[in-house]
């Protein structure tokens, strides 16, 4: 059985907007998505032909030759037009856009596939050889796509809010990549209830941060929990 799980890390006071909305396009398919009450895209979705689209959010530099919309607008169109991982990757790297992303994407007949985004480039990472597992936070594996991410020293300066003054950007998102593939290297079998053991981690000491994949932290928080089954149109979402 294929599932798909995220944390929504964000800010709490934001939380009281977050909905769960059912698209009805006059052509193209159905869909559920996940989003907030202030943007007209998607943050996550499932269709009717079980294609599901996560969006984590990625620190790019590069920008779009001429205006285009936001990730977000391209995953709504993607989830009404395509019924496939490989449409989907088809469709959204070749679409004008703004900003960078990591999408996992997973369909019904057990795809599965993390793209790397940013407003010119794009690179697609699938299971290694021999597996069928895949995670990803919010920093880039590819070096092509590094190139254009926001420098791997970089640091939150004095214009950032109080709690991230100081802070290596990219810190959180290295450590709960490190602590993902040493929770599922010790994992033999992956089901609902290890999944949500995983999600809910609060790393090796079991105290909850800034850097653990169930994030309590100084400013960002996990605010939504969502498991989707692409082989029977199912979603979870807390």
């Amino acid at each position: 059985m294929l599932i798909v799980a995220r944390n929504f890390d964000y800010l709490p006071l934001v939380q009281p907007f977050y909905l769960v909305r059912k698209t009805r396009p006059s052509s193209g398919l159905r869909a559920i998505e996940f989003t907030t009450a202030s943007l007209a895209g998607a943050v996550d979705g499932m269709n009717e032909a079980g294609l599901c689209i996560i969006y984590n959010y990625g620190f790019t530099t590069d920008q779009p030759t001429s205006p285009a919309a936001p990730i977000s607008m391209a995953i709504s169109a993607a989830l009404q037009q395509c019924s496939s991982v490989t449409q989907a990757v088809d469709f959204i790297s070749s679409m004008p856009r703004w900003g960078g992303a990591l999408l996992m994407l997973a369909d019904a007949d057990g795809d599965i596939a993390s793209l790397e985004l940013s407003s010119t480039r794009h690179y697609l990472r699938r299971p290694a050889e021999g597996e069928d597992v895949l995670s990803h936070t919010n920093a880039f594996s590819s070096p092509q796509m590094q190139e254009v991410q926001i420098a791997h020293d970089a640091i939150y300066t004095d214009s950032a809010a109080t709690p991230l003054r100081g802070r290596r950007l990219h810190q959180s998102s290295e450590l709960r990549d490190r602590r993902f593939q040493q929770l599922l290297a010790e994992t033999d079998v992956l089901d609902v209830d290890r999944l949500s053991a995983i999600m809910s981690d609060h790393g090796p000491e079991g105290t909850p941060g800034d850097d653990t994949i169930c994030m309590h932290g100084s400013y960002w928080f996990t605010t939504a929990c969502l498991q989707f089954f692409p082989g029977s149109r199912r979603i979870r979402v807390a």
